[in-house]
Order: structure tokens, then C-alpha cells, then sequence
């Protein structure tokens, strides 16, 4: 009951209207960074943040919050319409919510995406309110082998669950690890990979990598197609919503599933983009239309952007209470509430109870204000379908080349980007899976970090991994997934195979 009157309490401090309006303009700055390739949310939390070192801090954090929720719901626009993900955790909602939008099914899955992210962030904020003190008990006992585990248990189900051939997956999986050791070894401090050449030091960025593979890669395959755009109908009406509403229910296991996985992801802390790939492989292993995936399924849609707003939002679970930054946003905030002279930990629910109860409750308001903002403004995103590919395919690329350049201000990552770009459009010309390259480039440095710390803490012994209950049933299901291609091929073939007659 205690919670429930400091929830009370911090509704009664996000509703002034001073922070009603720094929601909404959070929400409408969010939902524009979101969009943009290249910026995402934590670099437009970043920008913004020193323009909120003259407020007060829970107007500040309000704001900023709600650019991040912004970003979060307008990631998914553009991964719809265009393929084009705006920020990392949408990679996953291209594979169907793209092939929808080519169906003339645009309103439909924007609708489910938005609504899916609503679910999952609302979710994550109930267990903020009411489960802050056992969640952060229990993010404490991870260390180095748990979050190995995790990682490893994102990889193998790649390959478990793939639909691709799993040969192709690691393949594509082996590249992203080459790519993502590139650079300074944080271990040993050693140079990798980078022959002598003074931009490798920092390695491939994620964000460049992205936009080149699935932004330019699919633009030079369009031209190849013929300068036309796929997508079909940008009408869309309240009727398709409420459809589109009435038909979400039917899913509810996968919503369940992905909220799980994104609240135990942003809180150990997984993250989002790893969080949105596992739920999905997880909805296309689980649906009686798995098969189906990749075709402009729904469920394809329902799965990564719920279990991406669940992770999101929970990543700011041990931020506050811990001080651990779940995610890049959570870490900028978390320097934030620094500077604003605000120590985040257990004491700051007892020392600033205005404060960690306003951003709580803006939180709720918040989703609910970015939920409705993004489902009046999808006519807007979606009139962009009517625009002949011949003028967007070159505000695309400008947009790209943009987006990528202020990752870290350098014209070098332009170049990268047209590099990636001709790299994803040989993968689609060939076949091969994109997905599993950008999660082993996005995860490789961090499993190495995290194996490599684990080996010195065990002296080479990978016993570790199964040193207690939690690790070691994470790796066990993890090897399972892994040979689990193998398993279900001897399992067919001993189906398969005849019997021998009976005797006379």
C-alpha cells in the first residue's frame, strides 16, 4: 500500500503542466530520432542533454525519459516502410513488418507495432513500481559467466531456430565476430585487425553497420528491381486500428513470451536489440505459422517491438536502484542524475521520493501520451508510401549518409556505410541471413569481454558455466539450441525409417 500512495504521489508531480508539456515535447522529439537512422535514442539523449542542465531534476529526467520512450515507438516507422531500421533494437521488426508494408498492410503492422510496444513498456513499468527491491537482489548475482551465458543462449538460438540453413547462419554469425574484433582489445589492451590503419581503432560501429546492411543494401536492390517501391496503400483509417485491436488478443501467448524476455533482459542487463532478436526467434519457434516468418506475419511484428519496450523500460530498473546502467540511454541518464547532483542507489527512494515517484508515474503517462501521438501521426508516415521511389531512394541515402556521420562526426563512417551497404546487398543476392552478422558484431565484443573474464576468474577452468543453477542451466539450454538442427533431424529421420515386418 505504501507504493501505491507514492505512485499516487508521483502523479500528482508529473501532472503539473509544466511537465506535461516537457512530455510531450520529449514524446515528439523521441519519435523523430527514432526515425532518423543513425541518431537512436541514447545519442539523442546525449545531444538534448545539456539543454536540461537550467531545469529542475525531475523535469529534466522526464523529458529525457520520454525521448527515449519517443525513440523507442518511432524506431519502428521506418523499419516498416522502408527497411530500413531506425534504431538497432528494430532490426528484427523488418523480417515481417517490411514484407507487410509490401502487402499494403502498412497500417496493420504499424499498428500492432505500437500498440505491442505500448504492452511491453507498461509491463516493464508495473514491475518497476512494485518489484524494484527483488529484481535489483537479483541482477546482483550476475556477474562475468552469467552474462556469457546469456549471450551464448541468444547466438545458439539463432542457429537453433533459424529458418535459414544453419550453415549459413554461422557463416554469417563467424563474419560479425571477425568484425566485431576489430580494434582495441579492452583485455590486453592490443591492437586487432586494424593493419595499421588509424579509424580502425575504435572498430566498426554498430549503428554505421546497420544502416549500411539493411538501408543502402536494400536500396541497391531496389534499383537492381527496377526504381520501384514495394510497399502498397498508404491509407489508413480508425477502422483498420480497431481491427488491428481486436485481432492482438489472439497472440497473447507471444506478448507474454516477449514480455518476459524483455523484462529479464533489460534488467540482468541483455538489452534491448538482444532481447528483440530472442523473442523473435522464440514467437517463429513457438507459432503454428513459423514457417510463415519472414512473409509478413503479425506475430513477426508482435514479438521484437514487445520485447524490445519491455527490455528498454526495465533497463532503468537497476539504474535506479542499483546505479547500473541497463542500456546506453540508462547509462547517459545515469550521468545525468550525476550532474544534477542525484546519487542513484536505495537511497534515493528514501532522500528524493518526489523524484524517483514523478519519473515513475511520467513513465506511465509518458507510454500512454507516445502511444496515442504515434497512432494519429501514422497517416503522415504512411502518405510517404505514395512517393515515387525515384525521389525517396535519394533522400534515403542522404538521410543514411547523415545519420552516419554524426554517430561520431567523421566522414570515415560514410564510407563505411557504403561499404556495409554493398555487403548486405551481396548477402540478399546470395542468400545469406543478415540477422545473425549484426547480432554477433552488436554482442561479439561484449561475450568476449564477458568469456575472457570468466576464464581468469576460473583460471581456464569452463566448469564456470556450470558452477551454480542459474549459469549452468542457461549454457545447457543454449547447447541444446545449438545442436537442436541435428536433434530434429535424427528424430525425423527415426520417424522415417520402416519398420521391419512382423514374423510369420
Amino acid at each position: 500500500m505504501e507504493d501505491i500512495g507514492n505512485l499516487l504521489q508521483g502523479f500528482a508531480v508529473a501532472l503539473t503542466w509544466k511537465n506535461l508539456l516537457f512530455m510531450l515535447v520529449g514524446i515528439l522529439l523521441g519519435v523523430l530520432i527514432g526515425v532518423l537512422p543513425g541518431l537512436g535514442g541514447a545519442n539523442g539523449v546525449a545531444i538534448l542533454l545539456p539543454l536540461t542542465f537550467t531545469m529542475p531534476p525531475t523535469s529534466a529526467i522526464i523529458m529525457l525519459s520520454c525521448i527515449y520512450w519517443g525513440a523507442l515507438f518511432g524506431g519502428a516507422i521506418t523499419s516498416i516502410l522502408f527497411n530500413i531500421p531506425g534504431e538497432p533494437w528494430s532490426v528484427a521488426t523488418t523480417f515481417d513488418g517490411y514484407p507487410m508494408a509490401q502487402q499494403g498492410r502498412a497500417a496493420e503492422a504499424m499498428t500492432a507495432a505500437f500498440t505491442s510496444s505500448f504492452v511491453g513498456a507498461l509491463f516493464a513499468v508495473v514491475m518497476i513500481t512494485f518489484l524494484a527491491p527483488l529484481v535489483a537482489r537479483f541482477a546482483l548475482r550476475f556477474g562475468p559467466p552469467e552474462f556469457f551465458a546469456v549471450q551464448l543462449l541468444t547466438f545458439c538460438s539463432f542457429v537453433g531456430m533459424g529458418r535459414e540453413p544453419p550453415i549459413k547462419t554461422i557463416a554469417a554469425m563467424m563474419l560479425g565476430f571477425a568484425l566485431a574484433a576489430v580494434g582495441l582489445d579492452t583485455v590486453t589492451g592490443q591492437l586487432r585487425m586494424t593493419f595499421g590503419f588509424t579509424p580502425l581503432l575504435q572498430g566498426f560501429d554498430f549503428l554505421i553497420a546497420v544502416i549500411g546492411l539493411f538501408g543502402l543494401g536494400e536500396i541497391l536492390l531496389t534499383m537492381e528491381e527496377g526504381l520501384s517501391f514495394k510497399g502498397k496503400g498508404g491509407k489508413i483509417n480508425p477502422r483498420i486500428v480497431w481491427q488491428t485491436w481486436k485481432l492482438l488478443p489472439k497472440f497473447w501467448p507471444t506478448s507474454l513470451r516477449a514480455v518476459l524476455i524483455g523484462c529479464w533482459m533489460g534488467v540482468t542487463p541483455g538489452g534491448a536489440t538482444p532481447a528483440s532478436f530472442m523473442s523473435y526467434g522464440m514467437a517463429k519457434r513457438m507459432s503454428k505459422n513459423g514457417d510463415k516468418f519472414g512473409e509478413g506475419q503479425i506475430e513477426g511484428v508482435i514479438a521484437p517491438e514487445t520485447a524490445a519496450h519491455a527490455a528498454g523500460t526495465s533497463a532503468l530498473l537497476p539504474m535506479l536502484t542499483l546505479g547500473i546502467p541497463g542500456s546506453p540511454t540508462a547509462a547517459v541518464l545515469l550521468g545525468g542524475l550525476l550532474i544534477w547532483g542525484l546519487q542513484p542507489g536505495p537511497l534515493l527512494f528514501v532522500e528524493k521520493p518526489d523524484f524517483v515517484w514523478g519519473l515513475i508515474a511520467s513513465m506511465y503517462l509518458g507510454n500512454i501520451a507516445g502511444l496515442l501521438i504515434v497512432l494519429t501521426t501514422v497517416p503522415w508516415w504512411a502518405a510517404i508510401l505514395r512517393i515515387p521511389f525515384a525521389i525517396i531512394a535519394p533522400i534515403i541515402v542522404v538521410i543514411c549518409a547523415i545519420g552516419a556521420y554524426t554517430v561520431h562526426n567523421n566522414i570515415f563512417d560514410v564510407y563505411m556505410m557504403v561499404v556495409f551497404g554493398v555487403l548486405g546487398y551481396l548477402f540478399k543476392k546470395l542468400k545469406y541471413p543478415l540477422a545473425p552478422l549484426v547480432l554477433a558484431l552488436v554482442l561479439g565484443d561484449m561475450a568476449e569481454t564477458a568469456f575472457r573474464q570468466s576464464m581468469l576468474l576460473s583460471k581456464g577452468n569452463l566448469g564456470i558455466f556450470w558452477s551454480n543453477p542459474l549459469v549452468g542451466s542457461i549454457v545447457t539450454l543454449a547447447l541444446v539450441l545449438l545442436a537442436w538442427p541435428l536433434i530434429s533431424r535424427l528424430i525425423h529421420a527415426m520417424r522415417a525409417k520402416p519398420r521391419a515386418p512382423a514374423p510369420a
